[in-house]
């Protein structure tokens, strides 16, 4: 059955989503949950700068805010006496992230946040190659 966005389709979606989010994080080792985290963060930077694109004000701003909320956690996670000089360069990344998603904010342009995508990309497949 589909639902239409606009009336039940989206909470229904939404309490989808949780149960899958949750379904994948239960029980998975703390080098996959950060994948999880990246892939969450890969979809939200897309559909920011997909719906600034297309002129979803409201859209652009829940995306960005989770973009954001994702960011600080990954950041909140490094263990700097442990990581060293990565987790230094990581906690300049996930920054450096956070300001193109600002920028992106205040100009409304996609563009700075296709920016941050690509950079978390990078990083994000290079986490996947260390978990195989």
């Amino acid at each position: 059955m589909f639902y239409n966005q606009g009336y039940a389709g989206a909470s229904a979606a939404r309490r989808y989503a949780a149960v899958h989010s949750g379904s994948r994080t239960e029980g998975a080792t703390p080098h996959a949950l950060v994948k999880i985290l990246f892939d969450e963060l890969l979809l939200a930077l897309e559909a920011a700068a997909l719906a600034e694109r297309q002129g979803d004000r409201m859209k652009v701003s829940d995306k960005q805010a989770r973009a954001m909320s994702i960011l600080f956690a990954l950041e909140s996670s490094l263990d700097f006496d442990k990581g060293g000089d990565i987790s230094v360069g990581l906690a300049q990344i996930y920054r450096e992230a956070r300001r193109l998603l600002l920028v992106g904010a205040k100009d409304r342009s996609a563009g700075p946040v296709d920016q941050a995508r690509d950079i978390i990309a990078e990083i994000a497949e290079a986490w996947g190659q260390i978990g195989r």
